[in-house]
């Protein structure tokens, strides 16, 4: 079975992080995000995955190869000028065509039954249908509303609070029939969210949502949501295919943590990081190769790449990283 990682977007919303690491690869709990989506698309059978680069192209190719290390084969798709999600996906008809495929953004991070996604999707004989969970706040996400058949029956973005029609909201993780090229253009910018989803929807197509409720389920494409990605899988909230975590604190390999370091959890301490006498990190994430210098206080922060943390500096509610 063939799937679709979405990755050539620039990864804005992550900055300053990801102003030297693309957000494909930014780490959850020790290992890049696409590693985490490849294994999880393997573990249902999906070992065919294409991945569109565009950001820091050279970088991802280089960290995931032909995915053999993960029990898949992945194809790239070099783009040169995005031509947006859905025109991502136009672009690779020919590798995804042949049955009905998945597609996730490369910002996903779920427990999801794909298996469940996808045989709903079958038995509604849909065009499309969209994974949904439920959100309690839903004003920070894209809102979707569905009939009592579980079809598609309308869209909010963002919604201001009080104004929302449904608590279900869009994860990003698709199930489409071939058939859904020929509702998106070739060779011009083209979005699910934007274009095609609206049209089926206004056409009343076979588009429908799966009520994925239960589920864990984070963009990790925003800080906040990153952080609370990585503290559900710390605690086991969320359970990710290749990691295994004893307790709510995660260190990685060859870091060298002094005896005199507090760290309270949830926090990861990446490879190859270095934490010096008296340092205290209090629900912090640091990526690999940083340096948290002698004193320093680390609160709610996060930590890029090859970063020097002065001794005696006090993070509290921070995001640093080299650029």
């Amino acid at each position: 079975m063939r799937a679709m990682i979405l990755a050539g977007g620039l990864s804005t919303r992550l900055y300053p992080l990801t102003k030297q690491v693309p957000k494909p690869l930014v780490p959850v709990v020790g290992s890049p995000n696409a590693v985490h989506l490849i294994r999880y698309l393997t573990s249902y059978g999906f070992n065919e995955i294409a991945i569109n680069v565009h950001y820091l192209a050279d970088m991802i190719v280089g960290a995931l190869g032909d995915g053999s290390a993960y029990g898949a084969h992945v194809e790239y798709l070099h783009e040169k000028e995005l031509l947006g999600s859905a025109g991502a996906v136009k672009q690779m008809q020919e590798f995804l065509g042949g049955d009905s495929f998945v597609v996730i953004g490369c910002d996903d991070l779920t427990d999801m039954r794909l298996d469940r996604v996808v045989a709903f999707h079958k038995e509604k004989n849909a065009l499309a249908t969209i994974g949904l969970v439920e959100r309690e706040e839903v004003d920070q996400y894209g809102v979707v509303v569905t009939d009592a058949s579980s079809k598609i029956t309308g869209f909010q973005e963002k919604p201001a609070k009080g104004t929302e029609r449904s608590k279900f909201v869009n994860t990003g993780i698709y199930v489409f029939t071939p058939e859904i090229f020929d509702h998106i253009p070739a060779g011009t910018f083209y979005d699910f969210g934007k274009n095609v989803f609206p049209s089926l929807q206004q056409a009343g197509a076979a588009f429908y949502g799966f009520d994925a409720r239960g589920a864990q389920w984070h963009d990790i494409g925003t800080p906040a949501e990153y952080r609370a990605a990585t503290a559900d899988v710390l605690t086991g909230r969320l359970r990710v295919p290749g990691i295994s975590v004893d307790g709510d604190v995660w260190i990685g390999r060859n870091a060298a943590v002094a005896k005199s370091v507090r760290i309270d959890g949830p926090s990861v301490i990446g490879d190859g990081v270095q934490v010096e006498d008296g340092a205290h990190i209090e629900r912090s994430i640091i990526w690999q190769g940083s340096r948290i210098g002698k004193g320093a206080v680390l609160r709610d922060s996060i930590i890029g790449m090859n970063y020097n943390v002065a001794p005696g500096a006090i993070l509290e509610d921070a995001i640093v990283a080299n650029e």
